[in-house]
Order: C-alpha cells, then sequence, then structure tokens
C-alpha cells in the first residue's frame, strides 16, 4: 500500500521538514512499519552532509557488546574521512546508531563512498550539498521527533510512509532511496516494478551500485545515470514511463527541482495542489489539507502524466 508526499516552495524557504511530519502522519494508516524523509536545506559553500548508520534499530537489544561495536564503526568512518583527505566540520550523533557529520571533500565520491561502506555496518544514507535523508522504524511523529525535523528549514521534502509486503522491516528497506553515489538525487515510490532485475542488472553493467534489493532503489539509480548523461529531468521521467514496468507512481527530488510520474494504468493513487508559491502532492488528499487547511481545488494527475516544479 504505502503513502508518498512531496512539497515544494518556488523561491522561499519554509519549514519544510514540519511540513512533511504533518503530512505523512496524515499518511500513517497507509504504512505503519516505517517513516523516511528526504530534506532539502540550504547548502553551505564548499561543505557537504553525511547522513549515514553504523547499525539497525533493533541491534541494539543485543546489549553491551552491540554498543562497543558502534563506537568502533563510528570512529572508523572517521578516519576513513580522514583519510580519503575529507575534512569533518561538525559530527552529531543523532541517535546511539545513526549520525549526521558537515564535511570538506572534494575527491571521487564513488570512492569516497565506497571507503566508507566498506566498514562494517555502516550505511550511508544520503551525502549532498542540500539533500538530508532520514528514515527509521515507527511512525511519522516517532521518527521526526528522534531525529528533530519539526523545525526543517528547506525548499522542498519527499516522504514516505511504508508497509512492507516484500522484504525485511529495517532502515536498509525503508523509504526514500538515495541514487548512490550522486549528490542531492532521492526517491520514493509506491507501486511494484516488474522488470527490477533487468532493470538492475544494465545499470550494474554501466558500473551503478545498489545497497538494497528494493525496486525504488532502481528507480533513484536510473534517474541519476540519465542526469549523469546529461538527459534533462523531465525527459528522464517521460522516458521512464516507457522503460520501467509494473504498476507505479513516484516522487523525485534533486537540489532545486521535485518531479512526479505516473505509469499507464494510473493504479496508484496521487493528488496534487499548484499554485504560484507552493506545490503540494501525496497519495491521498487529507495529506495536503494538513498543511493547507484553507480551501483549495486539487487534482488527480492521469496516466503517463509526468511533471517538474523547480523550487
Amino acid at each position: 500500500m504505502c503513502g508518498i508526499a512531496g512539497i515544494i516552495h518556488r523561491g522561499a524557504k519554509a519549514n519544510v521538514g514540519g511540513e512533511m511530519t504533518s503530512m505523512l502522519k496524515a499518511l500513517k494508516h497507509r504504512g505503519p512499519d516505517s517513516t523516511g524523509f528526504a530534506v532539502y536545506g540550504v547548502p553551505q559553500s564548499g561543505e557537504l552532509v553525511l547522513r549515514f548508520k553504523v547499525a539497525e534499530q533493533d541491534d541494539l537489544k543485543k546489549g553491551f557488546e552491540i554498543h562497543g561495536a558502534i563506537e568502533r564503526r563510528r570512529a572508523t568512518v572517521d578516519e576513513r574521512i580522514r583519510g580519503m583527505g575529507g575534512e569533518i566540520i561538525e559530527a552529531d550523533a543523532v541517535t546511539e546508531y545513526a549520525f549526521r557529520y558537515r564535511i570538506r571533500f572534494t575527491g571521487d565520491m564513488r570512492k569516497f563512498a565506497d571507503f566508507i561502506e566498506d566498514v562494517e555496518g555502516a550505511e550511508i544514507l544520503s551525502l549532498g550539498s542540500s539533500l538530508e535523508l532520514i528514515k527509521d522504524l515507527g511512525d511519522a511523529n516517532t521518527v521526526s521527533n528522534q531525529y528533530s525535523l519539526g523545525k526543517f528549514q528547506g525548499s522542498h521534502a519527499i516522504g514516505h510512509t511504508r508497509m512492507a509486503t516484500e522484504s525485511d522491516v529495517d532502515i536498509r528497506s525503508a523509504h526514500p532511496y538515495w541514487a548512490y553515489p550522486f549528490h542531492d538525487i532521492s526517491v520514493v515510490h509506491n507501486g511494484q516494478l516488474t522488470n527490477y532485475w533487468n532493470g538492475r542488472r544494465d545499470l550494474e553493467r554501466r558500473g551503478h551500485r545498489f545497497v538494497s534489493n528494493c525496486d525504488s532503489e532502481l528507480i533513484a539509480v536510473y534517474v541519476a545515470d540519465k542526469l549523469q548523461r546529461g538527459v534533462a529531468l523531465e525527459e528522464t521521467l517521460a522516458r521512464s514511463i516507457r522503460e520501467l514496468d509494473g504498476v507505479f507512481t513516484y516522487l523525485v527530488a534533486t537540489a532545486d527541482s521535485l518531479g512526479m510520474a505516473k505509469d499507464t494504468m494510473a493504479a496508484k493513487p496521487m493528488v496534487l495542489f499548484e499554485s504560484d508559491d507552493i506545490v503540494a502532492l501525496a497519495s491521498e488528499e487529507v495529506a495536503i489539507r494538513s498543511v493547507l487547511p484553507h480551501e483549495i481545488d486539487t487534482y488527480d494527475p492521469y496516466d503517463e502524466e509526468v511533471k517538474v516544479w523547480r523550487s
């Protein structure tokens, strides 16, 4: 089932963390297993934001041994950042197992990400100039409070409430997905891709790496691959309707844009509100009205519809 939502402010910054929390709270009934946010803040010149984890929430039940392992894994990540020529400006422990770093790094991003993820238990959730990707077990309130997202200022955000149907209930399987190792590209998706393995093998032959077996990650890497090759975002989404098989509606975000695409059958729901200042869309209208309670007109995008908005 799952629920997806997106919001973008055109020419302004707003409390997108609080807005996305409200939207995902309204969609809680569509997926109680995990909640995820991809929020786009104000980039700082020469800096990157690294979000990563070194354990799963359930690992904490293993007692003292895992707590010691978490400390060692984080120390190893620090060593590897510096070993690759990176500078740690700020390091925050958001939870016992999840961390937010502000860093400087100008080298090969793929080698950098691979070197960090080679640490046992480590997984990069996002690495970008403006993107910060947060996901964990629990509903929107739980995750938003745990990661202090209620006042996050930025231009746009996408989010996901997950009902696990084909993979584990853990952080690795939760959405959104970052397009590893590309800056600032994230995806949320409701549906199922039937050509996942063929698409994944094609992208792996092109040198791309996957960190999960979730079909939503395929969309993120597919979009990043096209953008890397110079295809515009709107054209990329239009091509995806022809090249991705299945029943799907998805949202994609980049550093300055929010886009949506629906497959040829348009079986997965999406409701859209658009004005000169703000665009909000979600699996159900109730999510949009949670942040825009005044009288508004919404509509359902058609089959094969593609839209892109810039912040």
